[in-house]
C-alpha cells in the first residue's frame, strides 16, 4: 500500500510541476513578415472612449483661449495626471464625436490623429486671416487598458504614450505570475462590429510580428491560469512536493490509525 502511495506521489510531482518551456518568453527563431510589418506601422484609428489632448497655439492668445477647454498656459493644466487628463481633454463619445468650443461636434470615429488635426485646421481657418497664424497638435491623452487574471497587479492602467505593446502592458501590471499561461494571453477588443477575442502566445518570438503586438485603448488583457493552479499542488517543484508529502503523511497516518482499532 505504501509503495503504491509513493508511486502516486511521484507521478503527481512530475505531472503537476510547470515545465520550463511554459515559462520562457519568446522562444524559437524570429521570421520577418512584410504583411505584419505593414499592419504594425498602420496609423491608429480613433475609437469610442479614446481621450484626445488637443492644443491650439497662435500669437493671439485671447483668440486661442476661446477654443481651449482649459487654460493651457497654467501650470496646473500642464501637469500630467490622470484626473487632469480626464477633465481637460476631449473624450470620444459613443457616437464617435468630440465637442470643441465654437467649433461644435466633430466626428472622429475611425479617423487617424492626422486626419482629425486637418479637420480642426479647416474649421479654424474661418477665424484666422492666415492659416499660418495658428498651430494645432493632437495626441492620444494616454492609453487606458485593463489587465486581469494571472498577473502580479491586476487592474486598470493608463500609460501616457502614443503606442503601448502587449509586453509593456503586462510589464506595467507586474508581469505574469508562475501560474499564468503565457501561451494563452487573451486580448478582448470592442469596436463597432462587436467584441473581438484574440489569443497571443508569448512563448513564441514571432509574436513580435503579430498584429496584436500593439494594444489599443480600452483593450482588456486576460492571462489564463495554467491547469496546475486548479490542481492546487503548487507552482514550483518544492511547493508541489511539500503539498503532496503532507497529503501522503495524512493518508498514511489515517491508515495506521484505522488498522490499530
Amino acid at each position: 500500500m505504501r509503495k503504491q502511495l509513493l508511486k502516486i506521489l511521484l507521478l503527481l510531482v512530475v505531472t503537476s510541476c510547470i515545465p520550463k518551456k511554459d515559462l520562457v518568453y519568446f522562444q524559437g527563431e524570429s521570421s520577418f513578415s512584410a504583411d505584419a510589418d505593414k499592419i504594425l506601422n498602420e496609423p491608429y484609428k480613433l475609437q469610442v472612449n479614446d481621450i484626445l489632448d488637443i492644443r491650439i497655439k497662435a500669437a493671439d492668445e485671447k483668440l486661442v483661449a476661446l477654443f481651449s477647454q482649459s487654460n493651457q498656459q497654467s501650470s496646473l493644466a500642464n501637469q500630467i495626471t490622470e484626473e487632469n487628463v480626464y477633465f481637460n481633454s476631449y473624450s470620444v463619445d459613443r457616437f464617435g464625436a468630440i465637442r470643441l468650443p465654437y467649433i461644435g461636434e466633430l466626428n472622429v470615429l475611425g479617423f487617424t490623429q492626422k486626419e482629425v488635426r486637418e479637420k480642426i485646421e479647416a474649421k479654424l481657418r474661418s477665424y484666422f486671416k492666415d492659416p499660418n497664424d495658428f498651430f494645432v497638435t493632437i495626441k492620444l491623452a494616454g492609453i487606458r487598458f485593463t489587465v486581469i487574471g494571472e498577473v502580479v497587479n491586476p487592474g486598470v492602467v493608463v500609460l501616457f504614450q502614443n503606442q503601448v505593446s502587449l509586453v509593456e502592458a503586462l510589464a506595467s501590471a507586474g508581469d505574469i505570475v508562475l501560474t499564468g499561461n503565457r501561451k494563452r494571453v487573451v486580448v478582448l477588443r470592442r469596436n463597432e462590429d462587436g467584441v473581438k477575442k484574440m489569443v497571443v502566445d508569448l512563448t513564441d518570438v514571432n509574436m513580435f510580428n503579430s498584429s496584436m503586438y500593439y494594444i489599443e485603448s480600452n483593450d482588456v488583457i486576460y492571462v489564463e491560469p495554467l491547469k496546475q493552479k486548479s490542481w492546487g499542488t503548487g507552482a514550483t517543484g518544492s511547493q508541489t512536493f511539500s503539498t503532496l508529502l503532507s497529503v501522503f503523511s495524512l493518508v498514511t497516518t489515517s491508515i495506521l490509525l484505522i488498522r490499530s482499532f
